[in-house]
């Protein structure tokens, strides 16, 4: 059990088991590191995703949003029965999937593949503070 774990399983918190499963989800998803990538802050409520993925077209490319769950995945056709013979393969050919949990008013606002790189941009919409009063019943 790790101090995360520990930290939201006490009993003076309670319905945090989401956010749990959230953080175990993303601590996953970081370990991965294929393909390379980097979040950006483009302004006060902009965020930049970008991954490398040289070789790939934008049909080859999926990117989808689940819940709070954005995916991006990459599949390329195996183009070696075309005739090439490589004297060396740097180039990644292989398909992935990468997800980032995304927090709550993160929206997406679209994707664009530029010069080997896909970029996903993201905003937080401005919030309208709301308080909210709760009446109180006489038992």
């Amino acid at each position: 059990m790790t101090n995360r774990s520990l930290i939201l399983d006490s009993p003076f918190l309670l319905g945090f088991d989401h956010t749990r499963a959230l953080i175990d989800r993303a601590a996953k998803a970081a370990a991965e590191g294929y393909p390379p990538y980097n979040v950006e802050q483009l302004g006060e409520r902009q965020v930049r995703i970008s991954l490398a993925v040289a070789g790939f077209t934008p049909s080859d490319l999926t990117v989808t949003l689940e819940g709070r769950q954005l995916t991006i995945s990459g599949k390329r056709e195996d183009t070696n029965g075309a005739g090439q013979a490589y004297l060396h393969r740097g180039i990644a050919a292989r398909g992935f999937t990468r997800a980032f949990v995304l927090a709550d008013g993160l929206e997406v606002e679209g994707a664009r593949l530029e010069h080997g790189l896909l970029h996903v941009d993201l905003t937080r919409p401005e919030a309208a503070q709301a308080v909210k009063t709760i009446p109180i019943q006489a038992g």
